[in-house]
């Protein structure tokens, strides 16, 4: 029987792959399972991973003929997953000796649907801490319940899937999966998802998982048009948490989520090619329209001044129809 499903997505990752791929090989055990799902490669990619379903054990390869973006990559491999425990990592990070043994016997131990852990990130050659935004460790909690305050840093702001394992009950239940074709923010309807729905988690501070920053590939790095997915993203957020039965109580905190990302897009529009910074400005202006204006107005009212006033200037501003519909 597979213990543990590992999802790795790669995409043009040949200079970072044979580094998760070594990483890999320092967790495997007889009943884990990798997952490399190659997202239609134009580099090396493709080449090396093939030798490594040769020589990694518990590995598989799973090619797409067209690159869907890392959310369907995700999808491809939930759906070839075996696994009591699913988790996921990204092609071009890497994970300390031993850490999914640990990993798993956290969850087994606490007998939850899925647990939150801390992460190296890596930037160049610093390295930094970053914790799950709550502070009580190895203690079950009730999801929902950290998805509040709305003025404060919670666990759904945490969205990296990766930081973390999952009863494959969760997958079951249609809780994993995500959005398919969102390249950037498909973390965060998921993550919302996740904390409304399943039934109970535990936070670790159990460190293995290097995150690596700076990627000159990765779409935190490019300011073209994929990095507007992020309004398709949140606009889901919105949408399901409008019709959860506490959608009083959740909806002032997603709101103000997707506000503080909308000006955090529009605080670094420089770094958008000329055409994507006018479409940012457009749809962000058509998102602030359709989201429950007695809430925005709550929201933009608990900002700071200049990001308030740089969303309510856009609020203003007039919307095309091709864009507001």
């Amino acid at each position: 029987m597979v213990k543990l499903s590992v999802v790795v997505p790669f995409y043009n990752v040949q200079t970072y792959a044979p580094d998760t791929l070594r990483s890999l090989a320092a967790n495997a055990r007889e009943d884990f399972e990798f997952l490399l799902v190659d997202d239609c490669s134009r580099d090396e990619t493709p080449q090396i991973l093939a030798r490594a379903e040769g020589e990694l054990p518990g590995a598989r390869v799973l090619r797409h003929e067209q690159n869907g973006g890392l959310a369907t990559a995700r999808n491809t491999g939930l759906d070839a997953a075996n696994g009591e425990y699913v988790t996921f990592l990204d092609g071009d990070d890497w994970l300390a000796p031993g850490y999914y043994a640990q990993l798993l016997a956290t969850i087994e131990g606490l007998g939850c649907d899925f647990v939150r852990t801390d992460h190296v990130q890596c930037t160049a050659r610093a390295r930094s801490v970053h914790r799950v935004p709550h502070g009580r460790r190895n203690t079950l909690l009730d999801p929902r319940a950290l998805i509040l305050p709305a003025d404060r840093s919670t666990s759904v702001d945490y969205a990296f899937a990766w930081a973390g394992i999952y009863h494959r009950r969760l997958l079951d239940d249609g809780l994993l999966h995500f959005r398919h074709g969102l390249r950037t923010a498909e973390d965060r309807p998921w993550i919302w998802r996740l904390h409304r729905e399943a039934r109970s988690m535990a936070v670790s501070g159990l460190l293995g998982v290097f995150y690596r920053r700076g990627v000159a590939s990765s779409l935190t790095q490019i300011g073209d048009v994929r990095q507007l997915d992020f309004i398709r993203a949140f606009d889901q957020v919105i949408e399901e948490t409008a019709q959860d039965r506490e959608a009083d109580r959740l909806l002032p905190k997603a709101v103000r989520t997707y506000c503080a990302i909308i000006a955090h897009h529009l605080g670094s529009i420089e770094r958008f090619e000329p055409q994507v910074a006018r479409q940012l400005r457009a749809l962000s202006a058509a998102a602030l329209k359709r989201m429950p204006q007695d809430v925005l107005k709550e929201a933009l009212n608990s900002m700071d001044t200049q990001r308030a006033s740089r969303l309510r200037r856009l609020r203003r501003r007039p919307v095309p129809a091709e864009v507001a519909a």
